[in-house]
C-alpha cells in the first residue's frame, strides 16, 4: 500500500490558532488523518483544529515538543497507522511538500525522511541559522553521515521503528535525539529539500542561547550512549 494511505500527520501546537486550521485542511486533502496535539495553549488552537477536521489531543499544561510528539504518536499507533508526518503548526512548513517525503520513503527505503531548508537558508534568522549549521555539523561527525538540517521539524518517520527505539528528548531536543536513535540503530535516513514559508505571527519559540545550552548538555550524554553509529546518508529526491 502507498505510504500516504498509511500515514497520519502529527502537529504539536502551542497557541497556533491563526494557522492550524489552514494547515489541517491542506493536510486532509493529502493524508487520511491529522492529529493536532494542543500543548496547553491559551488560545483557540484546539477549536480551530477540530473544526478543520483534526483529531485533537489536549494536554492540560505545556509539556514541550518532545512530549507532544510522543502523545500524538501514541494516538497514531493506536489507530494502526504505519507512518507519521511530523510538522510544526506555525505555518512555516508547506503542505505541498508532503509528496516529497512520501516519494523519498517509497523510493529510498528510508525509516526517516528529514526536510532540508538550508538551500534557502536566508529565510531562517541569522543566529538560528548559524546555530543550526553548527549542530548539524556536530551530529554529522557523530553519526558518520551528513545531516544538513538537524533542527528541521518537518519529518516522516516509520512508526514501528520509532516505537522500537523510543527516542528520548524533551522540548526541541527531540529533533536531534531522534536522529541519534535512528542512526545508532542503523536506520536509513534521507534528506529532502523543502520550501520555507514566512512565519505568519509572533516569534519562534526556539531560544537560541537557552536551547543551545540544553542541547550541549544533551549532546554530552548522547555521545556516551551505547550502540552502533551507522546511518546511510540520503540525497534530495526533488
Amino acid at each position: 500500500m502507498p505510504v500516504a494511505s498509511r500515514c497520519a500527520a502529527i502537529i504539536p501546537c502551542l497557541n497556533e490558532a491563526a494557522t492550524i486550521g489552514a494547515i489541517t485542511r491542506g493536510l486532509r486533502l493529502r493524508l487520511p488523518s491529522v492529529i493536532v496535539v494542543d500543548d496547553g495553549s491559551g488560545d483557540a488552537t484546539a477549536d480551530e483544529a477540530r473544526q478543520a477536521g483534526a483529531t485533537v489531543v489536549r494536554l492540560d499544561r505545556t509539556l514541550g515538543k518532545g512530549a507532544a510528539l510522543r502523545a500524538g504518536i501514541e494516538v497514531a499507533t493506536s489507530a494502526r497507522f504505519d507512518w507519521a508526518l511530523l510538522m510544526d503548526g506555525d505555518g512555516q512548513h508547506s503542505v505541498e511538500d508532503v509528496g516529497v517525503f512520501v516519494e523519498a520513503a517509497e523510493l529510498g527505503g528510508a525509516e526517516m525522511v528529514i526536510g532540508n531548508r538550508m538551500h534557502s537558508a536566508e529565510s531562517i534568522p541569522w543566529l538560528r541559522r548559524q546555530v543550526n549549521r553548527w549542530m548539524s555539523r556536530d551530529l554529522s561527525r557523530c553519526i558518520g553521515a551528513r545531516v544538513p538540517d538537524s533542527q528541521c521539524g518537518f519529518r516522516l518517520v516509520e512508526l514501528s521503528t520509532w516505537n522500537r527505539l523510543q527516542p528520548a528528548g524533551e522540548g526541541f531536543l527531540i529533533e536531534s535525539a531522534m536522529i541519534v536513535a535512528f542512526a545508532k540503530a542503523g536506520c536509513r535516513i534521507l534528506h529532502v529539500p523543502i520550501r520555507v514559508l514566512p512565519r505568519e505571527q509572533g516569534r519562534s519559540r526556539i531560544r537560541s542561547i537557552r536551547d543551545t545550552i540544553r542541547w550541549l548538555r544533551w549532546r554530552i550524554t548522547a555521545g556516551k550512549m551505547p550502540g552502533t553509529w551507522s546511518s546511510t546518508p540520503g540525497v534530495g529526491l526533488r
